[in-house]
């Protein structure tokens, strides 16, 4: 078995549903401990992170950045085999976090080593930001690193998120931003009645269904060379009394934005407010922005990504911002240069979630590449100019 397999399977048999970390972190964190990383965790109401940091001097800090929280597995006699006992069959590996993301972390942990061994006087310094509060609210996890890192004045250069970013090939995608979420939480009121007399009662449902229809219409903004346009999706409709014979008096509907860097939460927002009152719909509206979009400018992590990618996959990568949220979001605030390769995403969340294990050891391969690109061959160039 590689070390890389062992370490990922280690990692899976643990039971670490958002937000409790359930001990993954400490196995991660006596690993790189025996390599020369200072660690500090960072507890916040009840979730687990840490940031480790290898290397003293004042260049470039690069750091590696995951999450060891998963979700939750469903319905476990769906499962072919348990969720958190890793089996492996068929060249993969079965598990809750085998693709999303306790493997990309094994690659990290044993790229890392793997390099340190070549380089053990390496300049630069390299880091990890490691949280159990990805898969959940996301609110006591990586940004609470990202406010130590700022609180200490430590300038992190380059991010390299394990997110399982890849399609069909492993490599065939990087990740180098994401668009924004916003939800908003719609009450319509009306006036309740019985539903044989309408004209004593208004009904709330009919005068949301045409505001609500022009919301799905509306063109928001525009595609852009890395953006898809901003979406608008109804995620759920409830004017229910529990009676067949009862107009409703208020109708609730929820939906979510997920925006590119070519409109704002306010804008937005301003927007959707515009064609409720153009209905004259008496309503209430609550929001919540959760995330912010993001886009990383090309630079020498992305370029390293590239040629590592291209050399160990023979597959041209290509950039892109789609998906959901992730972590980046906050770490965004740091002004690194942010990229995400992982593993494939076609089993995530689901279940009998599976990495190849040729992919694994490949993705190991690719981590140690960058490193090395990063810290040795950036710095040679630097020098020679």
């Amino acid at each position: 078995m590689t070390p890389t397999l062992s370490l990922a399977k280690e990692l899976i048999n643990i039971q670490s549903i958002t937000p409790n970390d359930n001990g993954c972190q400490k196995i991660l964190i006596d690993r790189l401990k025996k390599i020369g990383f200072e660690i500090t965790v960072l507890t916040s109401n009840g979730v687990t992170n840490f940031f480790a940091l290898r290397g003293s001097d004042q260049n470039t800090l690069f750091a590696f950045s995951g999450h060891t929280d998963v979700v939750p597995p469903g319905e476990l006699t769906e499962w072919h085999s348990p969720p958190f006992e890793a089996s492996v069959r068929d060249g993969k590996l079965f598990g809750r976090g085998a693709a999303d993301m306790k493997s990309a972390l094994a690659a990290m942990t044993v790229a890392t080593e793997r390099f340190v061994e070549k380089h053990p006087n390496h300049t630069g310094k390299i880091g990890f930001l490691i949280t159990s509060d990805e898969e959940g609210s996301g609110k006591d996890g990586t940004i609470r690193i990202v406010e130590y890192l700022q609180k200490n004045n430590m300038r992190l250069n380059y991010c390299l998120i394990g997110e399982a970013s890849s399609n069909k090939k492993l490599g065939d995608v990087i990740k180098v931003g994401r668009r924004g979420s916003l939800h908003g939480e719609l009450t319509v009121h009306g006036k309740q009645g019985h539903i044989a007399y309408p004209h004593l009662a208004i009904n709330p449902i009919h005068r949301s269904f045409q505001a609500l229809d022009h919301l799905t219409k509306i063109e928001w903004d525009s595609a852009t060379a890395l953006f898809s346009p901003t979406s608008f999706q109804i995620y759920n409709i409830n004017a229910d009394t529990g009676a067949n014979n009862i107009i409703p008096g208020s109708l609730t509907a929820r939906f979510n934005f997920r925006y590119s860097p070519e409109s704002t939460a306010e804008s937005l927002q301003k927007k959707v407010e515009q064609v409720f009152e153009a209905h004259q719909l008496n309503y209430d509206i609550k929001w919540n922005h959760s995330s912010n979009p993001f886009h990383s400018v090309a630079g020498a992590l992305t370029k390293a990504c590239q040629e590592s990618i291209f050399r160990l996959c023979d597959v041209t990568t290509e950039p892109n911002t789609t998906g959901g949220t992730s972590d980046g979001r906050f770490i965004a605030a740091t002004g690194a240069e942010i990229v995400e390769l992982g593993l494939r995403n076609e089993s995530i969340h689901h279940i009998d979630e599976n990495a190849d294990l040729n992919d694994l050891e490949k993705l190991t391969d690719l981590y140690e590449s960058i490193l090395e690109k990063i810290l040795i061959e950036k710095v040679q160039i630097e020098k020679v100019h």
